[in-house]
């Protein structure tokens, strides 16, 4: 039987004995079935599969089909900000915790990696955010995140003002603990816990969460996807200020600086096997009732 995809990379949690074991189950069984297999070379290090084909992370996007992430939704995260910028589709395997991002279960994951072989699979496209740092009107550090960018001091529970703009239109200054800036996809993590909404991954949109405002008529925004946020620092600010990217890439900030945040012109391409659905993933993580009829 022709696959729908032909070579595979696999991708995992390094030095996890249970993602190891789930890596190694991938590559026999996608092997078997006469597909090209690479595993990402972190993890090939910790592997006994002395014969397997090894790549970087950027190549496997680069030269595969398909990469399978095998671990949490942390794992995803950086795996995804790289992958986003090949056209490779990517499906993940559950070793973590929540597993909003990823959907095949480790003990059983044959069948529905079958399907998706077959051909017989959903595919989403998640936006991702495109975050750029300018001192003086220079770009000092850039980077790229699925869930959130979030502006915050380096002192824990810190005051910091600026204001925002949306395409270049005054909205709010403020002062608070930060901002979290937050795609579909990041609705579900950081955002969520700071009181913003849950946006369904179709949305082309993102939504601006203060972080504990110094006022009570703050409240969450959301925004077309479409849209340039522009974070004016203020030179008041007696701290340095980071902007973190999904809580793994920091970018340093300081006062009288200027964030830009757009969406990236590269969304992630996520595919889910059959079955999936988006509601069913929130009624499990998040405990919501079941039905009453």
């Amino acid at each position: 039987m022709t696959s729908a995809f032909q070579t595979i990379g696999l991708i995992g949690k390094p030095n996890h004995e249970g993602a190891n074991q789930t890596l190694v189950a991938l590559h026999r069984f996608l092997e078997a079935r006469g597909l090209t297999v690479y595993l990402e070379q972190k993890v090939a290090r910790t592997l006994e599969l002395t014969e397997a084909r090894v790549l970087d992370l950027v190549d496997i996007g680069k030269r595969c089909d398909l990469a399978i992430v095998v671990g949490g939704d942390g794992n995803m995260l950086g795996a995804a900000r790289v992958l986003a910028r090949s056209d490779i589709a990517v499906l993940g395997v559950n070793r973590g915790n929540l597993g909003f991002l990823t959907d095949l279960s480790p003990e059983g994951f044959e069948q529905p990696l079958s399907e998706v072989l077959a051909g017989n699979f959903k595919t989403e496209l998640r936006n991702l955010l495109e975050i750029s740092v300018h001192r003086h009107g220079t770009i000092k550090s850039s980077n790229s995140a699925v869930n959130e960018a979030v502006l915050h001091a380096d002192k824990v529970a810190h005051m910091i003002e600026f204001e925002a703009y949306i395409n270049d239109e005054f909205v709010f200054s403020q002062r608070s603990d930060g901002l979290i800036i937050s795609t579909p996809t990041g609705s579900t993590a950081y955002s969520l816990s700071g009181g913003g909404p849950i946006l369904t991954p179709d949305l082309d949109a993102m939504t601006l969460v203060p972080m504990f405002p110094h006022t009570l008529s703050s409240r969450p925004l959301v925004v077309a996807g479409s849209s340039e946020i522009q974070l004016k620092v203020a030179d008041s600010n007696d701290a340095h200020l980071q902007i973190s990217c999904d809580s793994h890439v920091i970018l340093a900030v300081m006062p009288g600086d200027d964030i830009f945040i757009r969406k990236h012109p590269r969304p992630l391409r996520l595919i889910h096997p059959p079955g999936y659905s988006y509601y069913h993933v929130l009624r499990n993580k998040l405990g919501w009732g079941s039905r009453l009829y």
